[in-house]
């Protein structure tokens, strides 16, 4: 099922959109928890473009007066959170999204999918980046 974007959070999926970020997912998680009312997961294909996915959401929600709560993860990019409090980012190295798979674990969650329109934004299918799950399992 999907829900209506408010207008309130369209800074966060632009700021989301402007570094390429892809295989975005809004998951509104309200009636889950009372952690946040909306998770936004995307994925990087690379620690550094992770890094800078995360540097580009907060510059950008810092014009829109918006200031994170939290960060975590920064430094070794691999998944990095960004809390806004009602809204929490999440940008994943495309092999630590599947390892961890937070969209399975809220799968109850109203789900609004925000397709890029950018073929060039999907992941190579020769890389599967197994060497980064047999890391995170060691």
């Amino acid at each position: 099922m999907t829900v209506e974007l408010d207008p309130y959070r369209d800074p966060y999926v632009r700021a989301v959109k402007g570094r390429k970020a892809y295989d975005i997912v809004m998951l509104d998680v309200r009636e889950q928890t009372t952690v946040a009312d909306l998770f936004i997961i995307c994925s990087g294909r690379s620690t550094r473009q992770v890094t800078a996915i995360a540097e580009h959401i907060n510059i950008e929600l810092k014009k829109e007066g918006k200031r994170t709560l939290q960060v975590e993860g920064r430094k070794e990019g691999m998944w990095v959170l960004l809390d806004y409090g009602d809204v929490v980012i999440h940008i994943f190295y495309e092999p630590v999204r599947a390892f961890y798979d937070l969209e399975g674990l809220w799968s109850e969650a109203k789900r609004i999918e925000m397709g890029d329109g950018d073929d060039a934004n999907s992941m190579d299918p020769t890389d599967t980046g197994d060497h980064f799950i047999d890391e995170l399992i060691e």
